[in-house]
């Protein structure tokens, strides 16, 4: 497999708070890779830093094989690299439909017909406000408007955290389902479930280091590392 992302030791600061301290990582085309920490470890910092939100500090990213550390974060947005953030970023007053045509590119092969058939749901809501949205469409509003954009590498920022369980589930079949279209997935999560049903390889961060990397049944097997970095066990 190819290299899509290589992140090469970055550092990031807030203000005089050095958050990440030296983040390497990798994402093959194709891969859905997950990045697991307790909170405030600097998993949202990694994504803002390689989607050019944040510069880092020292150290680069590399996209297909280019650096794009010091681009502006439309000029990484260019090149395929399409951030879904914790807070979605849904336009409220805007209809489902607007929502997600204001992110259609021409060239995209994911275009209106296509988010409808992976998300019926908003197909069904099309002509509704995006204020009017419960939490789980939402999120699927947000997913689909990044596919509009033509991502060559997906991030996601906790795309499940506070919903249903059976709306869990679907935000995973349709995880499933894009993955297996080719779109390459890195993913911030907290349900350990989600990122083992979803994922080849899983990087831990903490304090602001990559502690651990390991393939999925690796990690799945390994109780002593998810409960000394995660403090938690798979149910």
């Amino acid at each position: 497999m190819k290299t899509l992302l290589s992140v090469e030791s970055i550092h990031a600061h807030y203000g005089k708070s050095h958050v990440l301290q030296g983040v390497s990582l990798q994402v093959q085309e194709g891969e859905l890779v997950t990045l697991l920490g307790r909170n405030g470890a600097g998993k949202t910092t990694t994504l803002k830093t390689i989607a050019g939100v944040m510069p880092p500090t020292q150290g680069q990213v590399r996209f297909a094989g280019e650096s794009t550390s010091h681009l502006a974060t439309h000029q990484v947005a260019q090149h395929g690299i399409c951030l879904v953030p914790e807070h979605r970023g849904i336009f409220k007053l805007l209809t489902v439909e607007e929502n997600l045509l204001l992110a259609q590119r021409k060239k995209s092969p994911w275009q209106l017909a296509d988010v409808y058939r992976i998300f019926p749901r908003l197909q069904e809501r099309r002509t509704n406000g995006g204020g009017q949205l419960s939490g789980g469409e939402q999120q699927m509003l947000a997913i689909g408007r990044a596919l509009m954009n033509a991502p060559r590498l997906l991030m996601l920022d906790e795309p499940v955290e506070g919903l249903a369980p059976v709306i869990v589930e679907e935000i995973v079949a349709q995880l499933k389902t894009i993955k297996a279209a080719g779109v390459t997935i890195l993913l911030v999560e907290q349900n350990l479930e989600v990122c083992t049903q979803l994922a080849d390889r899983h990087y831990i961060i903490e304090q602001g280091c990559i502690v651990h990397e390991a393939g999925n049944a690796e990690f799945l097997a390994d109780e002593a590392v998810k409960d000394r970095y995660l403090g938690v066990g798979l149910v």
